[in-house]
């Protein structure tokens, strides 16, 4: 199928790649499917939840693992059953972004992230029951302790 996109302009999709969100995003609730197409030079982890209908609707993503390596996300059992896994560590998870100018300021969801059965193509976005994670992380809060490391 061809896909109008926001970013990337007119691209060949495979309608098996949709990722279905039953119950929409958070605020775009009517909007139910959705490519997951990564940016170029993003390494994988920068990423853009595309609309399958609205080409003007598309979010940024980023990998949060790759910001946090210790990011570990848990789902209540009514969740995981949703989601048709039995641990939370069996699916993929992705935060949205704010980007702002400069790039430091832009913040992540940590509290809020996409979570994804690669295997079934079923998506929503939960709320996390943890007090460890905010709904806005800078990203230079990421940097400051990547340089630390270094």
């Amino acid at each position: 199928m061809q896909l109008q996109t926001k970013y990337f302009g007119t691209l060949d999709c495979q309608e098996e790649d949709v990722l279905h969100f039953p119950d929409g995003l958070f605020g775009f609730e009517e909007e139910k499917r959705f490519f997951l197409l990564p940016f170029e030079g993003g390494d994988g982890s920068l990423l853009c939840f595309q609309s399958a209908d609205t080409p003007a609707l598309a979010f940024v993503a980023v990998n949060p693992f790759f910001l946090k390596g210790d990011y570990a996300p848990v789902l209540p059992a009514e969740e995981l059953r949703r989601m048709g896994a039995e641990k939370s560590e069996e699916l993929c998870f992705y935060t949205l972004c704010v980007v702002r100018d400069p790039v430091g300021e832009s913040t992540v969801n940590l509290k809020c992230p996409v979570v994804i059965n690669d295997h079934t193509r079923q998506a929503m976005q939960v709320i996390l029951d943890s007090k460890e994670y905010r709904m806005h992380h800078r990203l230079s809060e990421f940097q400051k302790k990547e340089e630390a490391v270094c």
